[in-house]
């Protein structure tokens, strides 16, 4: 290295080994389908990584990157695989990669001051306020994700409720209540535990089985709380849960918010995109209407994690609940430290790297046409899939496909006489076998979740490199390894 700083002595040298690593890279997303979606960290592997010491001295750049091949590239929860369907993962994109070198390259603060970093996130806002349908007036700003996000729009929300919070907190006012359905993203709950609010004042009532949100029960529960001194302040619809892909009816809860005087908020991790796809849009009619919408780009746009977004339509009650002018954070009308409103305005960080560019890139090099038409056809082949479980006798559909997420199990015969607690525990722990052996075989990565109850196989087709024949391979899978462990314990 070189003495003055960290440069290398050898811009040539280190030039080559970034070129190599770029090849690299290049060269396992173009041969994923080579290689398992997933495989176990070998005990001598997680033992080294464990055991590396403390690095005092330097090593030189080429041995700590061959490292980085043998330790860590070959055991990635391979997102990027298509026969990755587990959670709600993106696969990322070759542009993503090209962009994540850029913006490390340029290595932008985009918290604020005046610079063309702050410039890109700024129009990408705009581009999906225009996606949405929000106002001119209306902002918004990318987060590490749709929990961050959704942190953001319960502040602002609870700031609108509650004044005087910033200053003077929650003590003295009533309770504030919120209210969503059963099938709601855990990390609604945690951003209420982290505004202050407590995890009991989201209300989380129970759905139709459909999935959908109750709202006749939700007024009446509205009610209830204010009859007990309570105060109502917010109403949280799901655009594409968690667990089944399932849809709030959104213009009947934004109808509802309006007559109750509640911010109306929409968390749309993923669901949310389906707006990119004309014959999909009408499953979220009513995303338009509301106050504030999370969700993900690293989700179903696939930019490089981490990537999420929060769009608020009262700009300016977005910028009270976070600006706080510090001395040595002065802003100017010229110079570096113009370029006013600050994205740290916006939100509770102050250093935020350039995700931007991620998503700038993405939607340049590909088109917003093309991700429509992907996530038209991904949930396409996802109703077909559904389709062939639900006729298939060994196989049982568990929820209705909403959009690209599958919940089923494999049934085994049951015995006759069987109770029906000692045929659903035994269903239940051949599907857990059933879901390792996919995962350890190399065959395929679901998840699972549980559906009435009942543990699901859970597949989200997502990965834009995922075509019929992966989806016929993993149900042939899942019938093989089925019928091999039901025999196995027979």
């Amino acid at each position: 290295m070189n003495e003055d700083g960290l440069d290398p002595r050898d811009w040539a040298e280190l030039r080559a080994l970034a070129h190599r690593a770029l090849d690299e890279t290049f060269d396992a997303v173009a041969g994923i389908r080579e290689r398992p979606p997933w495989r176990p960290i070998p005990p001598a592997i997680r033992a080294a990584i464990a055991a590396d010491p403390l690095p005092r001295a330097p090593a030189d750049p080429s041995e700590v990157y061959g490292t980085f091949l043998e330790r860590i590239a070959p055991y990635a929860v391979d997102n990027r695989h298509p026969r990755f369907f587990g959670w709600v993962h993106g696969a990322g994109t070759p542009a993503g990669i090209i962009a994540a070198l850029l913006a490390a390259g340029m290595n932008a603060n985009v918290g604020g001051r005046d610079h063309a970093a702050v410039e890109v996130e700024r129009r990408v806002i705009r581009w999906w306020c225009e996606i949405f349908g929000f106002p001119e007036t209306a902002s918004g700003i990318l987060t590490t994700g749709t929990s961050m996000a959704n942190l953001i729009a319960i502040l602002v929300a609870r700031r609108k409720a509650a004044e005087r919070v910033r200053s003077d907190g929650l003590a003295g006012e009533p309770a504030l209540m919120g209210y969503t359905s059963m099938d709601a993203h855990a990390s609604l709950a945690g951003a209420f535990d982290v505004a202050g609010l407590g995890k009991a004042a989201l209300r989380m009532w129970p759905t139709h089985p459909n999935s959908e949100l109750n709202s006749h029960a939700l007024r009446t529960l509205i009610a209830h709380d204010r009859a007990a001194g309570k105060q109502p302040f917010i109403i949280i619809a799901t655009a594409g849960s968690a667990s089944t892909g399932s849809i709030d009816n959104l213009n009947e809860l934004a109808d509802l918010a309006r007559e109750e005087g509640l911010w109306f908020h929409v968390d749309g991790a993923f669901g949310a995109l389906v707006q990119l796809a004309p014959s999909l849009r009408d499953r979220i009619a009513g995303i338009e209407r509301a106050d504030s919408i999370a969700f993900d780009l690293h989700k179903w746009l696939h930019v490089p994690y981490d990537c999420g977004a929060v769009l608020i339509r009262d700009g300016a009650l977005h910028e009270a609940t976070f600006a706080d002018h510090a001395p040595y954070l002065q802003r100017n009308t010229r110079g570096t430290a113009a370029g006013e409103p600050w994205f740290t305005d916006f939100g509770p960080e102050l250093s935020r790297g350039f995700r931007a560019l991620g998503v700038w890139f993405t939607m340049k090099t590909y088109g917003l046409d093309r991700f429509g038409e992907l996530i038209a056809r991904q949930c396409a082949m996802a109703q077909s899939l559904g389709e062939r479980i639900a006729a298939t006798p060994s196989l049982e559909l568990l929820a209705p496909v909403t959009l690209n997420i599958v919940c089923f199990r494999y049934v085994p015969p049951r015995p006759s006489g069987e109770p029906d607690e000692v045929s659903e525990r035994v269903t239940d722990e051949l599907n857990a076998r059933l879901l390792i052996e996919l995962q350890e075989r190399g065959l395929a990565v679901p998840s699972s979740t549980r559906v009435d109850g009942k543990l699901a196989l859970r597949m989200n087709v997502m990965n834009h490199r995922t075509t019929q024949a992966d989806l016929d391979e993993v149900l042939a899978a899942v019938l093989s390894v089925g019928k091999e462990l039901e025999l196995s314990s027979a």
